[in-house]
C-alpha cells in the first residue's frame, strides 16, 4: 500500500492533502520573515536594554526605565488581542490585514521585545573582567559590542532565536484564528468549525514536529559554537 492510500485510510475526512501542503508552506513563510525581521529588530533592542542597565556601559536609568515599560507593556498583551490592535497599523504597512503579509507585523512586534530580553540575559553572562580589559586597551562602546560581547554570547543569542523561532510557532497558529493563514488557520476552519478532527490530529502533529526539528536545530548549533 503507498503512502497517499495508507494516509486516506488513517485520515478519512480529508480529500485535500494539497491544502495541508500549502498550509505547512505558509506557516514555514510567516515564521521565516517574521523570525528575520524579529532578530534585526530585537538584536540592536536587547544591546541597547543591556548597555542602558545599572553598571554598565552606558548607565541610564531613565533610558532604560522607558525602554524597559515598553518592552514589558508588548510582551504582556496577548498575541490575539495585539494582532486586533494592530490592524490600523498593519493594513498601512502591509496593505493587507489577513494572510501572510497581514500577520508578519504582529507576528515581529509581538516577538521583538521577548527576543530582546533575551538577548540582554545572555550578554549578562559575559564576564565582567572582558569588557573591563577592553576598555582598558581603549577600545570604544561599538567594537566592545561587536568584538566582545556579540561573540563572547553568540551561544546563548542562538538559543534565544531557537526560543523565539518556537513561540513564533505558537503565534502563527493562534493567527490563523483571525485570517492569519497556515496550520493553525487550517486547523481552526476545518478541525474546530468545521468539526473533522483529522485535520486537526494532522496539524498538531505537524506543528509538533516543526517545534522538534527547530529545538534540534538551534541546541546543534548551540553545541558546537560552545564547544569551540
Amino acid at each position: 500500500m503507498n503512502a497517499p492510500s495508507l494516509l486516506q485510510q488513517w485520515f478519512p475526512n480529508i480529500t485535500d492533502w494539497t491544502e495541508i501542503g500549502q498550509a505547512c508552506i505558509d506557516t514555514l513563510l510567516m515564521l521565516g520573515g517574521s523570525l528575520l525581521l524579529t532578530v534585526v529588530i530585537g538584536l540592536p533592542l536587547g544591546v541597547w536594554l543591556f548597555l542602558a542597565s545599572r553598571d554598565q556601559l552606558h548607565d541610564s536609568p531613565r533610558s532604560y526605565a522607558a525602554l524597559s515599560l515598553v518592552v514589558n507593556v508588548l510582551r504582556s498583551i496577548p498575541f490575539i488581542i495585539l494582532m486586533i490592535l494592530l490592524m490600523p497599523l498593519t493594513f498601512f504597512l502591509m496593505r493587507a490585514t489577513i494572510g501572510i503579509r497581514g500577520a508578519i507585523p504582529p507576528l515581529v512586534i509581538g516577538a521583538a521585545p521577548f527576543f530582546a530580553r533575551l538577548v540582554e540575559s545572555s550578554l549578562r553572562e559575559v564576564g565582567a573582567g572582558v569588557v573591563e580589559a577592553s576598555q582598558a586597551m581603549g577600545a570604544t562602546t561599538g567594537q566592545i559590542v561587536r568584538r566582545v560581547l556579540l561573540p563572547e554570547a553568540r551561544a546563548g543569542i542562538v538559543a534565544a532565536i531557537t526560543v523565539t523561532a518556537i513561540a513564533l510557532v505558537g503565534y502563527t497558529a493562534m493567527g490563523g484564528i483571525i485570517g492569519a493563514g497556515g496550520l493553525g488557520s487550517l486547523a481552526y476552519q476545518y478541525g474546530y468549525l468545521g468539526y473533522k478532527p483529522d485535520y486537526m490530529l494532522v496539524t498538531v502533529a505537524l506543528l509538533v514536529l516543526l517545534v522538534q526539528l527547530l529545538q534540534m536545530l538551534g541546541d546543534a548549533i548551540v553545541r558546537r559554537m560552545s564547544h569551540r
